[in-house]
């Protein structure tokens, strides 16, 4: 991410104080901040989210990370939010981005794997879509993240912040307090497992008739 403030001209008076605080006693590791952090990321970007979504139209293509740089600059007073309060609030709104997608691309509906539902471009990373799928079912990612999860969760979580929130290696090493070689090193077998698993999903679905 980058890690440029935000001029005082920027989002002046636009922030949310409650959030904002939040966020600080997160970084300042006092006790329930991260239960009082997720219901407020994840209902701001909801409400960004729906209002995006409402405009859609054929060929869009939702952009998550802008999503997330929005409520960022809408939601947090950058002059009080130090910058490990930034990557804590993007490994959070990575978890809320991807809650949100998930319920909308259900909602939208789909008989079966593939059946009508659009699909969606992750941007800012290098998504590990296989070859011959140029985008990215959401509900199958998110499926696939799910069975990565289940037998290396640390390597799944870097996914979900390189994907949903476009975060930076050094960022997420800050929040999982580890290396940035060992968020590399997950995110380069993370990459690999889930191409596989995402081109055996392709294989397995029949693309859906008229």
């Amino acid at each position: 991410m980058a890690r440029n403030p935000v001029g005082a001209a920027g989002q002046a008076g636009s922030h949310d104080p409650d959030l904002t605080a939040a966020l600080c006693d997160l970084a300042a590791g006092a006790p329930g901040a991260d239960a009082r952090v997720m219901p407020l990321i994840y209902a701001r970007l909801r409400t960004l989210a729906e209002r995006h979504l409402s405009n859609e139209r054929p060929g869009h293509t939702l952009q998550p990370t802008a999503l997330v740089n929005e409520a960022y600059m809408k939601l947090v007073d950058q002059r009080v939010a130090r910058w490990e309060n930034r990557a804590q609030f993007f490994a959070f709104a990575a978890h809320a981005m991807r809650r949100i997608l998930l319920d909308h691309a259900k909602a939208r509906g789909r008989v079966k794997r593939g059946g009508g539902q659009r699909r969606v471009s992750l941007d800012g990373v290098d998504t590990p879509t296989p070859s011959g799928v140029p985008d990215l079912d959401l509900i199958a990612l998110d499926e696939a993240l799910e069975r990565l999860a289940a037998h290396d969760a640390a390597a799944a979580r870097v996914v979900e912040m390189r994907f949903y929130a476009g975060m930076e290696v050094e960022a997420i090493a800050s929040v999982l307090d580890v290396t940035d070689r060992t968020v590399r090193r997950h995110w380069v077998y993370a990459k690999a497992w889930l191409g596989r698993e995402l081109a055996r999903d392709a294989e397995r679905t029949p693309e859906a008739g008229p």
